[in-house]
């Protein structure tokens, strides 16, 4: 059976969030992306603790095209170093997971 992945990636605003999660749509890399805006960052960067308001996306996909949608997020994304965290759910419903499968299945 084809493994579900839970991809998160956070972005500096809701406008780069939306062009690179629709673009990966299109693509049929992800069959999904939700938009989290309001979270915030704290983080080490460059010798200073940071902090900055972001937009979380989480991206929808399945294993074997895991590797292509990260290549594809990090080369459209605006950080320098951006956030790529793949997650294997433990369990999805049967119905989502047959949806997933089939936006994903021309890929």
């Amino acid at each position: 059976m084809e493994s579900v992945r839970l991809v998160l990636c956070s972005f500096p605003d809701i406008d780069s969030a939306r062009q690179i999660g629709t673009l990966l749509v299109k693509r049929q890399l992800a069959a999904c992306v939700n938009l989290l805006p309001g979270a915030e960052s704290i983080y080490h960067w460059q010798g200073k603790v940071e902090s900055a308001p972001e937009v979380l996306a989480l991206f929808k996909t399945t294993e074997a095209l895991r590797s292509a949608l990260e290549e594809a997020l990090a080369e459209a994304h605006p950080y320098e170093v951006p956030e790529i965290i793949a997650i294997q759910p433990d369990a999805v419903a049967g119905p989502y997971r047959a949806w997933l499968l089939e936006s994903l299945r021309q890929n």
